[in-house]
């Protein structure tokens, strides 16, 4: 018997032929470029959200070379990943870096034009994870995890439950200034209609804003507010969210972090740039693996 507060699992991408296959699964081609995730933290978020969203990756781009890099501190640059990736007459493209964000994050995009530049890396940069209709159901994972609301989907009636724990108002943070705050209220609109209850963005860097809108929910009737971090975690430090929900009187649930949703939506964010410079092609005959088995015996 299937646990009603479950969220269903999502399907892993499946190899089909023909004109109606998956347009995350492509036929694999000699010179595919790299994909490179910007992590917006230091080395250590490089190996810990970094590397499980390389794993991640690998389910729906196996075929492609997938690399880390992460634009402060000194380790693990991106400028290390972007190292040997200069033009190459016979490749028209050489990598496609997807930034690790959620919405427009200017200093993340500013150390990767600044990485670009030092390097002279022939790639092209993808938009962020966001706005995206599949973070609100990423961040109601996380919510549900954190007791906060129901985890089954809702279908225009409330999910909350009428307990103590149950949050009856939900601010979806945001980081990167007006541009974030803007992708995070579709984000906000698509949460509240999953859950019936009120849910505004505010920017989690802007006192300003977090006031404005902890006012507006507390107006709505909300007295359990819960602050929901848009973000993927290495843009915001833990511990000062922690300061914010204490001076707000609220809660707080966890970053997005690693998912496969969000591998998703970089694997998708990878295949736009190739479709659109044409280099996401099928494989000539010549690239193509000789046939084995007894039917495809070669000629003697």
């Amino acid at each position: 018997m299937q646990n009603p507060d479950r969220l269903p699992p999502r399907d892993l991408p499946r190899r089909r032929s023909g004109r109606h296959r998956n347009p995350l699964s492509f036929d694999s081609w000699i010179g595919t470029p790299t994909l490179v995730l910007a992590v917006p933290g230091v080395s250590g978020d490089v190996d810990g959200i970094g590397a499980q969203m390389v794993d991640l990756l690998r389910s729906y781009r196996p075929e492609v070379t997938i690399r880390t890099g992460c634009i402060e501190g000194s380790d693990n640059r991106l400028t290390d990943a972007l190292t040997d990736l200069e033009p190459v007459a016979e490749h028209p493209l050489r990598g496609v870096v997807v930034p690790l964000v959620t919405a427009p994050h200017p200093a993340t995009n500013q150390a990767i034009g600044e990485a670009i530049e030092s390097t002279g890396a022939d790639v092209r940069v993808t938009d962020g994870l966001g706005p995206h209709p599949m973070l609100a159901e990423v961040l109601h994972l996380r919510l549900a995890e954190a007791g906060f609301v129901r985890a089954d989907r809702m279908r225009l009636i409330s999910v909350v439950a009428p307990s103590t724990t149950m949050t009856d108002g939900v601010i979806v943070g945001a980081v990167g200034g007006p541009e974030a705050v803007s992708a995070a209220g579709v984000t906000a609109v698509l949460l509240a209609a999953r859950l019936g209850i009120t849910v505004l963005p505010a920017d989690l860097e802007d006192d300003t804003s977090l006031e404005q809108v902890r006012r507006q929910i507390a107006d709505a009737g909300c007295v359990r507010p819960v602050i929901a971090p848009s973000i993927v975690g290495p843009e915001f430090d833990a511990e000062r969210l922690k300061a914010l929900a204490e001076r707000y009187e609220a809660r707080y649930s966890a970053p997005l972090g690693a998912s496969s949703t969000l591998a998703k939506i970089a694997a998708l964010r990878y295949a736009e740039v190739l479709n659109s410079v044409g280099v996401e092609a099928p494989a000539t005959a010549d690239e193509l693996p000789s046939p084995v088995g007894s039917r495809h015996r070669p000629e003697s």
